[in-house]
């Protein structure tokens, strides 16, 4: 083909531009496009009207349904973890009240942990709620100021990971794991404070996040150093050196084992067909916690 019949051959130019030369068809009506009518899609490029065409044929999209805005306050309410706003507010009143003159000592001896009481032929005094009440009760600002921060910190990760329930039983689980542990290891030492349920959370998010694959990294290293704190005051005294912290590893080594096991109860029944077996296994846990205070009876009758 010579270069006279090249130019005369409509073919080889656009054909909605004349003057432009290309060598591009369009993959639907197989007219030559210049780089300017191109528009490409997955099976090759194709000119306007083909494209004009292919929209008006496509179906309608549906258009995004709006969540009504009373719907989406109440989504946004439920993924605040108010169960832990609302053990940080009982725990600060309780430690206000323990400041007021003639009332603090008063509710210090109300609530606060001396395993004796637990037992009516040591003490002549029966008052189990002592098991709990005494993570309500902290002996400085310091000390209601730091497990708070660390309550609070957590509490955001874990009460919308497991929901409000969960969330509370394994609070009051890991609680109840530390005055356990105090009552077996430190039968006649008075302990307040909720560091044991704190320490229960930790190791709960240690073992859900290792199973959900999470980077845990962080979390094992702030526990680590808690766990150091911990045990430093003991190491000391073993060694002769004196300290003026007073810090109650069995609350914190018993809350910690407890929290653990919780973590992985919930990490091991998540289906909803496990329901049934995650309410047992926790009222087990419990079941056995209680049975372990019947020990001290034993052995300091």
């Amino acid at each position: 083909m010579s270069s006279a019949d090249f130019r005369s051959n409509p073919d080889n130019f656009c054909y909605r531009h004349p003057d432009r030369q290309s060598f591009v068809l369009c993959q639907r009506c197989l007219r030559t496009i210049c780089p300017e009518c191109q528009t490409p899609l997955p099976v090759g490029v194709i000119c306007p009207e083909c494209l004009q065409a292919h929209a008006a044929s496509a179906p309608p999209r549906a258009k995004p349904t709006r969540m009504p805005p009373r719907l989406r306050a109440v989504m946004a309410a439920d993924a605040r973890p108010l169960v832990t706003y609302a053990i940080v507010a009982a725990t600060t009143f309780v430690w206000l009240l323990s400041l007021i003159p003639g009332l603090g000592p008063l509710v210090q001896r109300s609530l606060l942990l001396y395993a004796p009481y637990l037992y009516p032929e040591l003490s002549g005094a029966f008052e189990p709620w002592r098991l709990l009440t005494v993570l309500l009760v902290h002996g400085s600002f310091w000390h209601a100021g730091l497990n708070m921060l660390a309550l609070w910190m957590l509490g955001r990760s874990l009460e919308p990971l497991l929901g409000r329930a969960r969330f509370l039983w394994l609070y009051l689980l890991s609680g109840l794991g530390g005055s356990v542990a105090v009552v077996l290891f430190g039968f006649t030492t008075p302990v307040i404070g909720a560091s044991g349920a704190i320490f229960g959370m930790f190791g709960a998010l240690l073992v859900i996040g290792r199973h959900i694959g999470a980077n845990i990294t962080g979390i094992a290293v702030v526990l680590g150093i808690n766990l150091v704190l911990t045990f430093l005051p003991l190491i000391g005294s073993l060694v002769g050196a004196s300290s003026s912290l007073e810090i109650s590893w069995q609350a914190h080594v018993g809350g910690l084992a407890v929290g653990a096991l919780v973590g992985l109860i919930y990490a091991r029944t998540r289906a909803v067909r496990q329901r049934r077996t995650q309410t047992l296994l926790l009222a087990a846990t419990t079941a056995g916690l209680v049975l372990l205070l019947v020990v001290p009876a034993l052995v300091y009758r």
